[in-house]
């Protein structure tokens, strides 16, 4: 049975989509099957498998408003163990069309019931809001994991994002439990960096990873050529970092 993990923040640019695509990589990596659903219209984690929104002919959106046999939006990667669920140009009208259904919010989970069984896990990139595309996520969850960037902002998102957990377990789903905050755009040396590495840490304890991950090039660069990191440099900081954070996710599991 699949665990279910969001990654969510509602600020932008904090390496969500980066660490959905290589967590999931490194997952499957580690010998755990793994589905990766992009439910963020943008498609970035689309792209950054190899894919084009405009070739790929049904997605998310068909899953959640059209109620169609999940296993005809699921589509394998070039990296054994790792699957992916697509975000089509139909997905950024989703979230108005989604607002006049019933159950709206529970659309996500009804569509992977039955791919739940296939999996180790399933990962949910969300987009960066808190609309019905991540309420979906959320109520669909197992658990919440939160990449958060080394920046003065930081805490006052991740606490804004907490309370909206709340309201989900109070309203949708009561099992929502928190993976951890992944500290994400990490420069050593950085003083800010560090004051938010200690902060973060003192706030969460027991629920901030270990790894944190680097700022690196080569992990920028690899969406650029369509794949997760461990297929463009495998010796680079970055795919590392994704690698160990696998690997602690797994411990956690166990």
């Amino acid at each position: 049975m699949a665990n279910i993990i969001a990654i969510a923040n509602q600020k932008g640019g904090v390496g969500k989509t980066t660490t959905a695509v290589n967590l999931g990589a490194s997952l499957a990596a580690a010998e755990k099957r793994c589905l990766l659903v992009n439910c963020d219209p943008q498609g970035n984690a689309t792209t950054g498998l190899g894919f084009s929104k405009e070739d790929v002919t049904k997605g998310l959106y068909d899953l959640l408003l059209n109620a169609i046999d999940p296993f005809e939006v699921v589509l394998g990667t070039d990296l054994h163990g790792l699957d992916v669920v697509c975000a089509t140009g139909d997905l950024v009208g989703a979230d108005m069309e989604l607002s006049v259904m019933e159950s709206r919010e529970f659309c996500l989970k009804k569509g992977l019931a039955k791919l739940k069984e296939r999996y180790d896990y399933i990962i949910l990139d969300c987009p960066p809001s808190l609309g019905l595309l991540t309420l979906n996520a959320l109520s669909a969850a197992d658990s919440l994991l939160v990449p958060l960037q080394c920046e003065y902002y930081a805490l006052e998102g991740l606490l804004e994002l907490l309370r909206t957990v709340k309201a989900v377990r109070n309203t949708l789903n009561p099992d929502l439990g928190i993976a951890g905050v992944v500290l994400t755009m990490y420069d050593k040396r950085n003083n800010l960096a560090k004051q938010v590495d200690m902060e973060v840490r003192r706030h969460f304890k027991g629920n901030v990873f270990k790894t944190v991950i680097p700022r690196n090039v080569r992990l920028s660069e690899a969406p650029s050529h369509g794949m997760p990191v461990i297929l463009y440099d495998i010796a680079c900081k970055g795919a590392q970092s994704y690698l160990s954070l696998a690997k602690e996710l797994i411990e956690k599991r166990d």
